[in-house]
């Protein structure tokens, strides 16, 4: 009796001790997953700041716009409370001003509709446009909610 009661107790220590390890393991997957979002998000600005400066055709860069449509779409869902912890940049305004962070992404999701439609058109010209407008959403989103680099 004794020997079950001990393993009873041992085997629910063990669980819930582990339910806070498993919560983090979680936490820093969603922010791995929004590290990886953004720095794709960022490579894909940067190629396509080159095309705006006429090194690249316009019209390949549709298949880099619906990835980035799709990602901001979605990203928001990467923000879970609690999700403020590790090795993040994340400010707390994302939780208290949540809102407008999700209006953010809305916002710039149809700005990428404009550059998708341009790129798709192959007009170079709107194009660069519609890349300041999707880069001004960027800015945006990034001064309230994102800690700058350490």
């Amino acid at each position: 009796m004794r020997i079950t009661l001990l393993a009873t107790a041992l085997v629910a220590a063990t669980l819930a001790g582990t339910a806070p390890i498993g919560a983090a393991f979680a936490q820093g997957d969603v922010i791995a997953q929004r590290r990886a979002g953004m720095k794709r998000m960022g490579e894909h600005m940067q190629a396509m700041r080159a095309v705006t400066q006429g090194q690249g055709q316009v019209r390949a860069q549709v298949a880099r716009v619906d990835d980035m449509i799709a990602w901001y779409r979605t990203e928001p869902a990467l923000f879970p409370p609690g999700s403020d912890r590790g090795d993040t940049r994340a400010l707390p305004a994302i939780w208290t001003n949540r809102a407008d962070f999700d209006r953010q992404h809305v916002e710039i999701a149809e700005r990428l509709q404009a550059l998708r439609g341009a790129a798709q058109a192959g007009d170079a010209a709107a194009f660069a446009n519609a890349f300041q407008q999707v880069g001004a959403s960027c800015s945006g989103c990034h001064r309230p909610y994102r800690a700058p680099e350490r």
